[in-house]
């Protein structure tokens, strides 16, 4: 299995159009890595490929894969994995639209959140909606299994009424049937269950939510799980050493976006991993 870190900052990117702070503004003069929102890009066979959420910033950061680029009757990208229904993580979708038969995984209240953009992508293309949380998990072409593990989470903001449903939110544990690697993906995590010890526990490599490096970056730090702290994911992950772990949706209040920083040391002390954007690796 190859997957593409394909963005892996939190919504807005590196830098964020709006903001003027201190890591932005070191973005826009080159003195830290500009980063785009994140999403991913997994395959089984390196000629089909599924993304693991899309960003606005799509069809840069395709253009930025070149193990994506189309070929002569060939679109390598066959569809798309929803972990939840942010805006970040679907506006990518329109992008896509002139491609017929690509499919689309979500869980129910995601399918439900996104049926207006279903109705008007299909008067561009036919594509195909399913449901994540199927029993059995689902098979990708290019002999990837996959599974869908919820997660608590709320709904976006964009959605009416906001409905309780403890499936807004999920993680992703793909298997390749031919060498047997385990990737789970996880950038959406507001705390830490066994649950989750348990998926990752038969992972050979986690990408996670590292939006936040400790709870004072903001006031709804509690959406996500912070990277600090005796109950924040490092400590969480110190009993994974087995596996890769790889952090992505970083915040630009986030030290861990400055490769000099205490921060970053710390997390690299620990074994966990800060990559940038477009790196690949093999499971």
């Amino acid at each position: 299995m190859r997957v593409v870190l394909l963005g892996t900052a939190a919504g807005g990117g590196l830098p964020r159009w709006h903001c003027a702070c201190v890591r932005c503004a070191a973005a826009r003069e080159g003195k830290l890595p500009a980063r785009g929102p994140e999403c991913a890009a997994v395959t089984g066979n390196s000629r089909d490929w599924w993304l693991l959420n899309t960003s606005p910033d799509i069809r840069a950061q395709l253009t930025a894969a070149p193990a994506l680029w189309p070929r002569p009757r060939h679109a390598p990208v066959r569809g798309v994995l929803l972990t939840d229904a942010e805006a970040d993580h679907v506006a990518g979708l329109a992008v896509l639209r002139e491609t017929a038969g690509l499919k689309t995984y979500a869980t129910p209240p995601v399918l439900t959140a996104l049926t207006p953009a279903r109705v008007a992508l299909h008067r561009h293309a036919p594509w195909e909606w399913a449901d994540s949380l199927a029993e059995g998990g689902f098979v990708l072409a290019g002999g990837l299994v996959v599974t869908a593990h919820p997660l608590a989470g709320e709904p976006p903001a964009y959605v009416p009424a906001r409905p309780s449903d403890d499936r807004w939110v999920t993680a992703y544990r793909i298997e390749d049937l031919a060498t047997g690697g385990v990737l789970v993906y996880a950038p959406r995590v507001s705390a830490w269950t066994p649950a989750l010890d348990d998926l990752i526990e038969t992972a050979d490599c986690v990408v996670l939510d590292g939006t936040h490096f400790d709870t004072n970056e903001v006031a709804r730090a509690g959406r996500h799980l912070p990277v600090s702290g005796v109950v924040g994911s490092l400590a969480a992950l110190a009993r994974h050493p087995h596996a890769r772990r790889i952090y992505t949706h970083l915040a630009d209040t986030n030290p861990l976006l400055d490769p000099a920083s205490a921060a970053c040391a710390r997390v690299a002390e620990a074994g966990v991993e800060v990559l940038p954007d477009g790196a690949e690796f093999v499971l």
